[in-house]
């Protein structure tokens, strides 16, 4: 990253006209396949909301809810199952027979804002591994207690969610027969990352399946929650890959404190931002995955910041129209809200090529319990 920006210095909106011109190469086809052999798989709910229709002024709108994925509160386990099942399956395959890796014993390590480390250490203690997961200052200790229930080792870091990386990292340097499951990439470190972003595909093929039951097409916007961007990255392969004309709007949503793609995305280069505290602590990244950027530069088509105050209206709603959605998961609500009313909307609708017969659809990426200071929030 060439600098770092104070994350007051972004702006609240970005557009980029030619993102569903552009196309990429498809996730692999056989992730929803591995995903549906888990115990406990089941397509999420994909839930439809007439009254949010009627207020944002478009056809249809559906939220896909995480509330409840693999026993867990939010979407993270896709990724993390099918990169630690690709990471085992490899090591096992290259490590010499009677060595500690060969007899199953490694230790996964990683950094995270709560569920991406709860998902890894789940997957630990189903598969019979250890786990080390880093978590940043301002992690609700509930968050951190969850990843612990699960039989990891949790280390509080006195600094940011990128510190907490750089400290797992040099973990897993130290630490013999461990290996980073990391859901950001930076430059030498992108194989795993990779893994991760091709396991939220089975997110999306669960969507398409899920409108053409109830005969709605494809979707002509889908917001996204985005952090490092890994997810946002998953759902540009996934509608950037088609090729077929048909590609929806891409609308990624961060907290105003924490708007590193945002800003990066104004820069036109990855930058870092210094994040500040939020309430929608799985989003508190200030530096994109270098992994993601490239798919987030070209294929995204707007991207926009909005508050604690704005998540946490978002998620009352949704909860009385009977989602359960963390201030995560409702930031995409939040983000809607936001590009389609108000001072500027009609540009801001042009740029996403929105009409009263529109189909959104919103990704709620956690539950309630993914985020304890859901109920601490401002109404």
């Amino acid at each position: 990253m060439s600098e770092i920006l104070s994350s007051l210095t972004a702006p609240s909106w970005f557009a980029h006209p030619g993102a569903r011109t552009w196309t990429c190469p498809p996730a692999p086809a056989d992730v929803q396949g591995f995903h549906a052999a888990l115990p406990g798989y089941t397509p999420t709910p994909l839930t439809e909301l007439p009254s949010l229709a009627v207020e944002l002024n478009v056809g249809r709108v559906f939220v896909k809810d995480e509330s409840c994925r693999l026993g867990l509160p939010a979407f993270k386990a896709l990724g993390a199952s099918w990169a630690v099942h690709r990471t085992l399956a490899e090591r096992a395959g290259t490590q010499e027979a009677g060595s500690q890796e060969a007899d199953g014993q490694v230790t996964l390590v990683t950094a995270t804002d709560g569920n991406h480390g709860r998902a890894v250490a789940r997957m630990a203690r189903m598969l019979g591994q250890r786990a080390h997961v880093f978590v940043p200052h301002g992690v609700h200790p509930a968050a951190a207690a969850a990843i612990a229930a699960e039989e990891a080792r949790v280390t509080e870091v006195a600094g940011s969610y990128d510190e907490a990386v750089r400290r797992a990292a040099a973990a897993v340097d130290a630490t013999p027969g461990a290996v980073l499951i990391q859901d950001t990439a930076w430059p030498g470190y992108e194989r795993i990352p990779g893994w991760i972003v091709e396991g939220y595909a089975t997110l999306f093929a669960e969507i398409d399946a899920q409108l053409a039951a109830v005969e709605a097409g494809s979707p002509d916007l889908v917001a996204i929650p985005v952090g490092v961007g890994s997810l946002a990255q998953a759902a540009v392969t996934h509608y950037r890959s088609g090729g077929d004309g048909a590609a929806p709007a891409l609308l990624s949503v961060e907290p105003d404190s924490a708007a590193g793609v945002l800003t990066s995305l104004t820069r036109q280069a990855p930058v870092t931002v210094t994040t500040g505290e939020t309430t929608m602590a799985g989003l508190n990244c200030g530096t994109p995955s270098t992994l993601a950027w490239p798919y987030l530069r070209d294929g995204l088509d707007a991207a926009i910041a909005v508050t604690d105050a704005d998540s946490a209206c978002a998620a009352d709603d949704l909860a009385a129209l009977g989602v359960p959605s963390g201030p995560c998961g409702a930031a995409s609500l939040a983000g809607v809200r936001a590009a389609l009313t108000g001072d500027g909307a009609p540009t801001r609708r042009a740029a996403l090529s929105l009409s009263p017969a529109s189909t959104l659809v919103l990704l709620s990426t956690e539950g309630t319990a993914a985020n304890p200071h859901h109920r601490e929030n401002p109404s």
